[in-house]
Order: structure tokens, then C-alpha cells, then sequence
């Protein structure tokens, strides 16, 4: 068997890599020898765990500096996230792509059409990298247009070789590794109290409901995750909207929004 071109620079070029493991450009060097190959328009490289994600690296925003819809993302915004609640389901590694991990109704959410749309806009994946402690070490890659199925076998082809790399950068990460987390947003109190004042507060299982809601979950696929029934999920809604006195899903997210800047 003969090796063409291609394989001989794709060879090239992960040698020059394992060479920039060390040094502060790496990730950046990543994100450019992955170009070459599949077209992508944002990507950022994070640590998912228990408390907020953590960030090794990032595209800029639109003028160069940080892009204030990820800095809504970081508050609070991954709780919505598929990608994020799929690692916590399965932290299991791999290439995952949006089709995958999102939910029934993913692109009705208020999630989708003010964050997702116009954040990320169409498509993406996600290379994830499972580590002890129930963390993940994930790249994310997000498109303006659907990723095509020859882009998606690609990745799935180069996978091994850019885990590989990605997990042996985490030796060179020392001190965002070392560092805890910052914690995960208390959003029940905060979701209380940006809405009207209740004798009663909010159950875990209301909670755990009221994300899986804004996620984009269906009453089925809530039911399926909680192991309940859609009649038990619609009666945690109907409890939920009237101890935070509300009408609507929107509602509720917007309630979420001032929750994560409380």
C-alpha cells in the first residue's frame, strides 16, 4: 500500500504538532491543521466538569476581542447546552455532532434562536476526550452551514490522532488542571427570585424538569430521562409556572437569563 500526498503532509503535519505541544500557540496550531482539511467558522477548546466550563482557547469575536454571547454561555447558558448535557449523561469520548446530542426540539427553544443561532449558526461537532472525575476535555467546532457527511467521516477518520493530541496537551495545561472550577450557577434561588415571590420553593425534580424543558426536551424525552411518566412531567410545568408565576416557556427562559446575571 502506497501513501499519497495528502497522507504524507496530514503525517507532516501532526509530527510539527507533538513538536507545539509544549508551547502557549498549540491549540491554535490544532484549530489551523483541522482548516486544512474540514471548513469551520468558530471553534473553542474547554473543559466540561461539575462546576462552569473552563477555557484552554478560543476564536475571537467578530472585532477581535472576547465574544459576549460566549461570556453568556459561561454564566449559565451551558446548562442548555446539548453537547454539555450529553457529557453529563455519557462521558464516554468520541466525535459527537449536534444531530446526535440535540434534543426533539432543540430549534424551538429561545436557547436556540437567541444564543445557538446566532453564536454558532448552523452546525456543530464536538470532539470529546474523557478524563477521571467524571470531566471532559472537548473541542468544538461550529459551522454557518450543515457539516457535509464527507466533512463528518473525515473527522471521524482523524479523531484518534487529535484526542491523542488534545489529551497529551493537558500535561502542558497545569494550572487551569490544578485550579477547581468555578462553581455552577445556583439557579434555583436566583430563578426565584428574579420571578414573584412563592411560599413554596422550587423541588430539585422541578428544577431538574425546567432545564430539561429549556434544553428542548419534549414531555417524552423528560419523562425518558427522569424515568416519569409525560403526564407527571406536564404536572412539574403546570407547578412550575405557578410558583414563579408565569405563563410560558419564554417566560421561563427569560427568568433563566436574570438568574445567570443575579
Amino acid at each position: 500500500m502506497s501513501l499519497t500526498l495528502q497522507d504524507i503532509a496530514w503525517h507532516q503535519s501532526v509530527g510539527r504538532l507533538i513538536e507545539q505541544l509544549d508551547r502557549p500557540g498549540f491549540w491554535i496550531a490544532l484549530v489551523r491543521l483541522l482548516e486544512q482539511y474540514v471548513p469551520f467558522d468558530s471553534w473553542v477548546a474547554l473543559l466540561f466538569s461539575d462546576g462552569r466550563p473552563q477555557v484552554f482557547a478560543e476564536c475571537p469575536g467578530v472585532d477581535g476581542g472576547p465574544d459576549p454571547l460566549f461570556k453568556d454561555y459561561l454564566r449559565g447558558l451551558y446548562l442548555l447546552d446539548p453537547f454539555y448535557i450529553a457529557s453529563h449523561e455519557r462521558n464516554s469520548g468520541g466525535l459527537f455532532r449536534l444531530a446526535e446530542v440535540a434534543p426533539e426540539c432543540f430549534e424551538q427553544t429561545d436557547y436556540y434562536q437567541r444564543y445557538f443561532r446566532l453564536n454558532v449558526v448552523a452546525d456543530e461537532v464536538q470532539l470529546n476526550v474523557p478524563l477521571e472525575g467524571g470531566r471532559t476535555l472537548c473541542l468544538s467546532l461550529g459551522s454557518r452551514r450543515p457539516f457535509t457527511p464527507e466533512e463528518i467521516a473525515l473527522l471521524g477518520l482523524i479523531q484518534p490522532w487529535v484526542a491523542g493530541l488534545m489529551r497529551q496537551r493537558l500535561s502542558f495545561e497545569q494550572e487551569l488542571m490544578a485550579s477547581p472550577p468555578p462553581p455552577a450557577p445556583a439557579w434555583r434561588e436566583q430563578l426565584e427570585a428574579a420571578g414573584q415571590k412563592v411560599e413554596n420553593a422550587l423541588t430539585a425534580r422541578e428544577l431538574e424538569v425546567g432545564r430539561l424543558m429549556l434544553s428542548g426536551c419534549s414531555s417524552k424525552e423528560i419523562a425518558r430521562k427522569l424515568d416519569i411518566s409525560a403526564e407527571t412531567v406536564k404536572v412539574h410545568r403546570k407547578h412550575i409556572y405557578s410558583k414563579l408565576g408565569i405563563k410560558s416557556q419564554s417566560e421561563l427562559f427569560g427568568l433563566f437569563l436574570k438568574a445567570q446575571e443575579a
